[in-house]
């Protein structure tokens, strides 16, 4: 049988539109309240038997989309489905009278208002016996009726407002995401972290390495980027007497887009006086173990083929140990030409004028990360890979810094933040001189930031989780569009 071209059917739509309205019906009411959503509902009544729902008369009114809809010519049956789930209205001609010939304009897609009696037909399903309609959205275009399994992934994220509709399992995604951001919000205010927002568009961008997006402002005849990272901000306010600080909002980076990664996405960072970074993987294990217990009412979550076991305490290796324990040769660690030999013969692919430090960041992303499934602190890492953060003591060449890592992704980084105002300034330089080689990822020297550190910032402890990767983990999503509700895209061909 040949399908109706869509835009058959779409003129099929309008011209019932047209004869509503001649009709005298508007079919884009306005304020409609319905006095229950359907979860409630279910819930409420879903136990009482036939007797019963008969014996307590019980009229209510609900509103929706029309997502299911069988005419028996005298009667017809729907399903209406809003924010909580759905429900079945029964509609027939003996209780509506003139009104039940407006089924032949109701469409799958309309969205309508209806009220009447609870009762339960011969399958035993809840359903509203309904006395009165009203329009309040008519659908002009056909909701897709291959939209499950849809091969063309992209169509799913460039027309999120149907997978919403017809895929009950990403709306939960998404809710579930704002539950974790609650959970962690509410998690650091009880450890008296106070929120805070700093600014989106910065004069230098800086806080982490990354290629900015810019943009321009016309009063002031300027360029700005659009933020890379709010840390240095952040610890603008520790030295301002600010303690325990934290943010969640959007950060921007001017990448390549990937299962893991999308230009633009969502970090909290906090930063608490006086702390370390012993003390901040203590308190990540609390932090996580706390949000994933809430959420998923278990420590144990499943991702893909793995159990993820979130009890604490997580395992700790330092990155060169996890370097050594993968086959790793120690003498590559101290001499790049044997560095990058090595990697040349392991086909790991190197940035041109990679540091020795950056070659073995590049063998650990290759070699190590995948196969940490299980949360896994690696701990002290090359200076110049971590330009803000402290030196340990007893190893000047490495620093106080970890990174979380999950299911073969980084979910956090954090470090102890280094807050001697000349060490910082040095780094500054000796990052400008990587600049000048043409890495366009190195920030520009934040004068102002080394000015606010000079004045004296407290030692201090700084964290930043991926919200987007966390959300991830927790929904069993494996790409980072699954999470996002409406990723960055090509635009659409014409």
């Amino acid at each position: 049988m040949q399908e109706t071209p869509l835009a058959e059917l779409i003129q099929q739509r309008i011209k019932k539109l047209e004869t509503l309205r001649n009709l005298g019906i508007e079919p884009y009411n306005g304020i409609y309240e319905p006095s229950a959503n359907t979860y409630d509902i279910l819930k409420e009544y879903g136990s009482l038997d036939k007797e019963i729902l008969e014996k307590k008369n019980i009229n209510i009114s609900v509103a929706g989309r029309v997502i299911l809809l069988r005419d028996f010519g005298k009667a017809a049956f729907a399903h209406l489905q809003d924010s909580k789930g759905k429900i079945q209205i029964y509609l027939r001609k003996d209780i509506l009278g003139e009104k039940f010939q407006l089924i032949r304009y109701l469409d799958i897609g309309d969205i309508i208002g209806a009220e009447g009696r609870l009762f339960r037909t011969k399958t035993n399903e809840l359903t509203i016996e309904v006395s009165n309609f009203i329009f309040l959205s008519k659908s002009l275009r056909p909701l897709p009726e291959k939209w499950h399994g849809l091969r063309d992934i992209e169509a799913r994220y460039r027309q999120r407002y149907i997978d919403l509709i017809v895929n009950p399992s990403v709306k939960e995604t998404f809710i579930k995401r704002q539950q974790i951001i609650k959970y962690l919000r509410e998690f650091l205010e009880n450890e008296g972290f106070l929120e805070v927002e700093t600014p989106m568009m910065h004069i230098i961008a800086g806080g982490a390495r990354a290629k900015p997006f810019k943009t321009y402002h016309e009063a002031l005849d300027m360029e700005l980027y659009l933020r890379i990272a709010p840390e240095l901000y952040l610890k603008r306010l520790l030295v301002g007497g600010f303690e325990r600080v934290f943010e969640i909002g959007k950060n921007f980076r001017n990448e390549g887009i990937s299962t893991k990664h999308n230009p633009e996405f969502t970090m909290m960072e906090f930063y608490v006086a006086y702390k370390d970074y012993n003390w901040l993987m203590e308190f990540t294990e609390k932090l996580l173990s706390y949000v994933v217990e809430k959420v998923c009412g278990s420590l144990q979550i499943k991702y893909g083929d793995y159990i993820i076991d979130f009890t604490p305490p997580f395992k700790k290796i330092s990155m060169y140990d996890a370097l050594k324990e993968k086959g790793v040769p120690e003498e590559i660690f101290k001499n790049q030409e044997l560095a990058n030999q090595w990697t040349l013969k392991k086909g790991i692919d190197i940035p041109k004028g990679a540091t020795l430090s950056k070659i073995l960041d590049e063998i650990f992303k290759e070699l190590v990360e995948p196969e940490l499934i299980q949360p896994t602190f690696i701990i002290d890492y090359p200076v110049d890979l971590s330009p803000l953060a402290k030196r340990k003591k007893d190893a000047i060449e490495l620093v106080e810094r970890f990174e979380l890592i999950i299911a073969g992704r980084e979910i956090a980084n954090a470090f102890s933040e280094l807050n001697d105002p000349i060490d910082q300034k040095e780094r500054f330089l000796q990052q400008l001189q990587e600049r000048l080689q043409g890495d366009e990822e190195v920030p520009e020297m934040d004068e102002d930031f080394v000015r606010a550190l000079e004045i004296g910032m407290p030692p201090a402890a700084g964290e930043g989780i991926g919200i987007d990767r966390l959300v991830m983990l927790l929904t069993d999503n494996q790409s980072i569009r699954d999470v996002i509700l409406f990723p960055l895209l090509r635009p659409e061909k014409k």
